[in-house]
């Protein structure tokens, strides 16, 4: 374990200019070599900053636990995927949802590769993937590797996506 240069905590050591900061005082630390000499001089007692750490520590798990619980609510956790809009707070079929049945539909047809496809639909081939591989057109919620239930309705059927997903995995073989 090391020792923080401004703190004097013990600390698993992010360096910075060849010093060792805690994650508090690297987070303050100058990025311009100038003034650290400046800021490193301003000893601070680690004491005083155990609240920050613990906070540090638990913010983010506080954050992840009230996202699980909101897609496990069958809620979205970010932006509305294409072929959606979100209206009330709610995820709602947009205009263009045909466009997404297409998009299905034209990747199961024998002839169909993710590049043809793709150009005919202006997207990257990432994008395509993202469109054919998203639990949101099922009416599911995926999150933190968990798959929920949404509360939204579905654009495609679940036997047509798992027809998807299946010819995805042959491309992937090959």
């Amino acid at each position: 374990m090391d020792k923080c240069i401004k703190c004097d905590c013990e600390c698993m050591g992010n360096t910075k200019f060849g010093l060792i900061f805690c994650d508090i005082c690297y987070r303050f630390c100058p990025n311009n070599p100038e003034q650290v000499d400046e800021y490193i001089q301003d000893k601070v007692d680690g004491k005083v900053l155990e609240p920050f750490r613990k906070f540090s520590r638990t913010r983010g798990q506080e954050q992840k636990r009230g996202m699980i619980k909101k897609a496990s609510q069958g809620e979205l956790m970010s932006r509305a995927p294409f072929g959606y809009c979100i209206e009330n707070g709610k995820l709602i079929p947009a205009q263009n949802f045909r466009e997404i049945e297409e998009i299905f539909e034209e990747f199961l047809q024998d002839k169909m590769t993710l590049n043809k496809l793709a150009k005919k639909h202006n997207l990257s081939v990432n994008g395509l993937k993202k469109i054919l591989t998203n639990f949101t057109y099922i009416g599911k919620i995926k999150f933190n590797n968990q798959i929920f239930d949404g509360s939204h309705q579905p654009i495609v059927s679940s036997i047509f996506f798992n027809r998807v997903q299946d010819k995805l995995e042959k491309i992937k073989k090959k």
